[in-house]
């Protein structure tokens, strides 16, 4: 357990706190606010390779719905007939069904580690601890987010707006699964639909109970996301 601690503090949290000391260092007006809309796009940049594969992979997937939907309901009583075909359908077609999955497994660790970076990181005590030697002690740090917004406390506003972009994010995501749409009934529909209102909700309470700078993070990274699936849907057209 040592070792795991070890290795995320200093694969993640050091680096993230120092990037973001940086940041707040550098960026005229000394806004914590804008560095962490900076990290946030630094760090959603060299994870775009993985995430923009993922949307593919959504992208492929739900245009594959059809003949999926045709496997489970021809071979609903073999399940074991139909995971073999259905595993040869993702072969042939070079579709990984994980794959989407990826991007959020590798935004979890970095959001955990910012959680900390934000709860304890930011404290003067701990940044004489853990800033590298060439990253100047930037002394009491301002929670003040463009003058209007301070990060340090839960602020409503975020919160519903992460809400809000979280349930636009699903809603074209849903719109590009176009097939399953018109195919899904019964459970799956009622589950697309409860997915689609439930986790925006949860969105609004989680970032209400982490706090603001969550939320600016999760703002700005599901904007991100947005975009991805923008391009990804540009170019397949």
């Amino acid at each position: 357990m040592n070792i795991l601690i070890l290795v995320f503090n200093t694969v993640l949290y050091q680096p993230l706190l120092n990037g973001l000391i940086l940041l707040y260092e550098y960026i005229p007006g000394h806004d914590l606010g804008v560095a962490v809309i900076a990290i946030t796009l630094i760090m959603r940049l060299l994870l775009y390779p993985s995430s923009i594969r993922g949307v593919r992979s959504q992208k492929a997937l739900a245009d594959l719905q059809p003949k999926i939907q045709e496997i489970q309901k021809e071979y609903k009583d073999d399940k074991n007939k139909q995971t073999k075909l259905l595993m040869e359908l993702y072969q042939k077609e070079k579709i990984n069904p994980f794959a989407g999955c990826l991007p959020l497994l590798l935004q979890l660790p970095i959001l955990i580690a910012l959680y900390q970076v934000f709860l304890r990181g930011l404290q003067p005590e701990s940044l004489t601890q853990s800033l590298y030697s060439f990253v100047p002690h930037p002394g009491i740090i301002s929670f003040s987010f463009l003058g209007l917004i301070n990060l340090a406390e839960s602020n409503i506003f975020l919160a519903f707006l992460a809400g809000l972009f979280q349930f636009y994010q699903l809603k074209i995501s849903t719109a590009q699964k176009g097939n399953i749409k018109k195919e899904a009934t019964g459970f799956s529909k009622m589950m697309q639909q409860q997915m689609l209102y439930f986790f925006p909700i949860f969105t609004v309470f989680i970032i209400w109970k982490l706090g603001s700078v969550i939320g600016l993070y999760w703002i700005v990274s599901i904007l991100f996301s947005i975009g991805e699936q923008y391009i990804v849907r540009k170019r397949h057209a």
